[in-house]
């Protein structure tokens, strides 16, 4: 089923407007959003569950992003942001010029940000982050300290999503400069962009915002304190609590994560 645009003008009600029961499988949207959960997190929440209950199915066109931003009430970038989290899913896909269309009715159990998927910067992160942060243990100057320190209190005080996700590449790039080795911090400057997606992902999907501060603090006091162990163990702990969110997301139901190298099948 292909939703066209054609339905769009203000001041119709066709069969298909959202407020007719039985009508356009985004459900009806009228009345207010909730206040604390975010437009983007209702916008892909319609979407998601249109898609996954079969409303849409493989191969639909979803609505523009200029109707799907009048449908909701919200800016484009917003719809964007929702778009963009249904494809990395793997719920969607983008073809350039044509738009997005549903290309499954479940997640990927292995989603794409950007250029890489979560399995390679799950893989990668372990390789480096998990030494890097022992070595800032060892390496640390009064510089790294006061950086972590003002990043990690930014952080816990900043309210706004998207200014947060900023500040949580930053201090994971800080924290590799923090090493000493200018190696390691290139690597994350590498994937930083995918970094950022998957930590948006995370928010949205995982409420994970605030919990990653907590583990952020407790790695920036083991780097404070010098303990290459604690620091270790904290990245370690960070890392594998960000694998278990990511599969409670695309694999509802897990409790655990998988055992290392079973995690985020394609």
């Amino acid at each position: 089923m292909v939703l066209s645009d054609s339905r769009t003008t203000p001041g119709d009600a066709p069969a298909s407007d959202p407020a007719v029961p039985g009508g356009d499988p985004l459900g009806d949207l009228d009345g207010p959003v909730p206040r604390r959960v975010s437009a983007t997190d209702v916008v892909l929440a319609h979407l998601r569950t249109a898609i996954e209950s079969g409303e849409l199915t493989v191969g639909d066109k979803l609505p523009t992003e200029a109707e799907l931003g009048r449908r909701f009430a919200v800016s484009r970038s917003v719809v964007r942001e929702a778009l963009r989290t249904l494809q990395a899913l793997g719920l969607t896909v983008s073809r350039a010029g044509k738009g997005t269309y549903v290309a499954s009715q479940g997640p990927n159990h292995n989603p794409v940000f950007g250029s890489y998927s979560a399995r390679d910067l799950l893989e990668v992160r372990r390789h480096v982050e998990i030494p890097a942060a022992g070595y800032a243990a060892q390496r640390r100057t009064q510089d790294d300290i006061d950086h972590l320190l003002t990043l990690i209190e930014s952080m816990e005080r900043e309210t706004d999503p998207t200014a947060w996700v900023a500040l949580d590449t930053l201090f994971h790039l800080t924290v590799a400069g923090a090493s000493g080795n200018p190696v390691f911090q290139k690597v994350i400057e590498e994937i930083r962009d995918a970094l950022a997606r998957q930590s948006s992902f995370l928010n949205q999907l995982g409420d994970r915002r605030r919990q990653s501060d907590t583990e952020h603090r407790v790695l920036v006091e083991a780097i404070v304190e010098g303990s290459e162990g604690a620091a270790v163990h904290a990245m370690a702990a960070h890392l594998e609590r960000v694998e278990t969110a990511l599969n409670s997301i695309v694999r509802p139901g897990t409790a655990h994560p998988p055992h290392e190298g079973e995690a985020i099948h394609e």
